[in-house]
């Protein structure tokens, strides 16, 4: 049993500490920026909770985190009440939030230079992953500390690996982005010209499914698509922030992104109809509108 601290209570953040502490048994406080929902937390699963990042990580072996962007992990971390106050030498700060590549190496350099360690470990496979306890962990850091921290990391994953040194698990999750980008926008042309065809959509994905075109989006999102309903996952508005990231870094490094810059635009004409609490499968009402 390790001293576990959990910074960010979200829809994600809030059953993987859970899994800490009922998979892992692991000693779990928590810190969230609304005190209500850390204890809540608490009183759930019996863990304690921290009026502060600084005081959830002190005395800690391993301290998650899971918040919005740069700036929330910035001041979570290194701003004033910040975790990074107070973790202990060769303690592992890991980082489950989807955010820059960049703010990440300087993360890593700023818990080099206090004796502790570092690891960004975005996550994949949205809010049913992460109750279930199933998710993807990519992971950016030293291979010894990853292998120090992947049993604690195990309690809510089903795959965890270390891509490269600090900054890989952000640009691993970049890619992973760009590839539902575009795999959702093809479902929603799928599914819109069948629709248009008045075609037998089950009939349609039930022959499609089982072959190239097959995908978890199509397994998963077809039938709430075709109904109609948006409320079953990644949130529109978190979409474009991460979009946004990786265009900002494609332009960085020269890579060309021409499918997932007209997506991120399609997303944004979706929170232009009140969409952005939508699920990312909402390209699909985008679609059904402007045909109309």
């Amino acid at each position: 049993m390790a001293k576990v601290a959990f910074i960010g209570l979200g829809v994600m953040g809030y059953p993987m500490a859970g899994h800490l502490k009922t998979r892992g048994g692991h000693d779990v406080t928590v810190y969230n920026r609304t005190t209500a929902k850390a204890e809540e937390w608490a009183k759930h699963f019996g863990g304690s909770f921290a009026k502060t990042p600084k005081e959830a990580a002190e005395g800690c072996d391993f301290v998650f985190c899971c918040v919005g962007n740069d700036d929330d992990l910035r001041s979570v971390t290194i701003g004033e009440n910040g975790a990074f106050h107070s973790m202990k030498e060769g303690a592992v700060f890991i980082d489950n939030t989807t955010a820059s590549a960049q703010v990440a190496k300087e993360l890593d350099l700023a818990a080099r230079d206090k004796g502790f360690h570092f690891l960004d470990a975005p996550v994949s496979g949205g809010q049913a992953g992460a109750e279930n306890g199933v998710l993807t962990v990519m992971v950016g850091g030293e291979p010894s500390v990853f292998e120090e921290a992947k049993p604690v990391i195990d309690c809510f994953a089903k795959f965890v690996g270390l891509m490269g040194p600090a900054g890989s698990g952000q640009m691993t999750k970049m890619v992973n982005q760009i590839c539902i980008a575009g795999l959702v926008q093809g479902l929603s042309e799928a599914i819109h010209f069948a629709q248009k065809a008045d075609m037998n959509i089950e009939k349609v994905i039930a022959a499609i499914s089982g072959g190239a075109a097959q995908s978890w989006q199509m397994q998963n999102r077809w039938e709430t698509m075709r109904d109609g309903h948006f409320e079953h996952g990644f949130a529109v508005d978190w979409m474009r922030k991460d979009l946004k990231i990786c265009l900002n870094t494609a332009d960085d490094i020269g890579a060309r992104l021409p499918v997932t810059a007209l997506v991120d635009q399609f997303y944004g004409e979706v929170q232009d109809m009140g969409g952005g609490r939508w699920d990312t499968s909402s390209l699909l009402a985008r679609m059904n509108k402007s045909s109309k």
